[in-house]
């Protein structure tokens, strides 16, 4: 077959059905800026655990008459204490802060603010010992282990709040990739119809075709090719989206944040990423909803 035909046929039957074609390049084009929005948030996600993952601590807070009475650690109690957290398997390192060293922190921390320096002081702040976790998503182990141990008053750990926000990202990406399928289904239909649309339109030349001896796939290449061409343009249109969101959106609403370091910047990476992605599940869908509709309902 001569791609000069091809190409002929193929520009032919986009222009003759010129609003279905729009439609489905517009509904295409929407899943798949949702499907990318999802993996971008997945792989955010990702990155910000890697980000925090070794910066999460459980702190262990000691009673304020351990801390008061013995500040340097060595009573049987706070040695045992750290002794034990220190040969513990899940732990891979733990320091301990005295009274002093705290507020002297929390000096720190409150410079800019002489109302919270004035209320503060040194008995106000307990001893602790902060522990960094091999694996920092089994913190709740070292909570169970040596909550209500003598001379322990409490253990907290800084997960809580990431656990939250990982699910807000979590759900918030589960949400979008929903939608995208949705969106998907709908696409499919579109291209079904679309394909049904143009093969009826030119049903008398193609059945020539057949009778002058074309093959079934000859006749049904160009049908197929005109829905993969606007599954890619869709697909082109998604990304776009998904730049233009970056600049005009991301960049200015999570500005804050990202500098601060506390989300990973949306960077080029992101979209060499999702790009050639979503250009495979345009084409594909496109590709396979067009041929199983000229198999099952056309018969060309």
């Amino acid at each position: 077959m001569r791609a000069g035909y091809m190409f002929s046929e193929v520009v032919t039957g986009l222009r003759r059905n010129v609003t279905m074609t729009i439609a489905m390049i517009l509904t295409t084009g929407i899943s798949l800026g949702l499907l990318g929005g999802g993996l971008i948030i997945a792989r955010m996600t990702d990155k910000m655990k890697e980000i925090f993952g070794d910066k999460v601590e459980v702190t262990i807070y000691l009673t304020s008459d351990q801390s008061r009475t013995d500040p340097n650690c060595t009573d049987a109690i706070c040695a045992d204490l750290l002794k034990s957290i220190q040969n513990d398997v899940e732990v891979e390192r733990v320091s301990y802060e005295t009274q002093a060293q705290a507020y002297e922190r929390y000096k720190a921390a409150f410079a800019n603010q002489p109302e919270l320096l004035d209320i503060g002081s040194a008995d106000a702040l307990p001893a602790s010992m902060h522990v960094t976790l091999k694996d920092p998503e089994r913190y709740q182990i070292i909570i169970d282990e040596y909550s209500g141990k003598p001379g322990v008053d409490s253990v907290s750990d800084q997960s809580a709040f990431l656990e939250r926000l990982f699910s807000l990202l979590n759900g918030l990406r589960n949400a979008t990739i929903v939608v995208a399928i949705v969106q998907a289904v709908a696409a499919f239909l579109l291209i079904s119809n679309m394909v049904q649309i143009a093969a009826y339109t030119r049903r008398t030349e193609t059945e020539i075709m057949r009778l002058v001896g074309a093959s079934r796939w000859r006749t049904q290449l160009p049908f197929i090719i005109e829905a993969v061409v606007a599954g890619i343009i869709g697909a082109v249109l998604a990304l776009g989206g998904l730049i233009a969101a970056k600049i005009w959106f991301i960049d200015d609403a999570l500005g804050a944040p990202i500098r601060a370091g506390i989300l990973p910047a949306v960077d080029e990476s992101y979209f060499f990423y999702v790009g050639p992605i979503l250009g495979a599940v345009g084409a594909g869908l496109a590709a396979i909803s067009a041929y199983f509709t000229l198999r099952l309902y056309v018969r060309l």
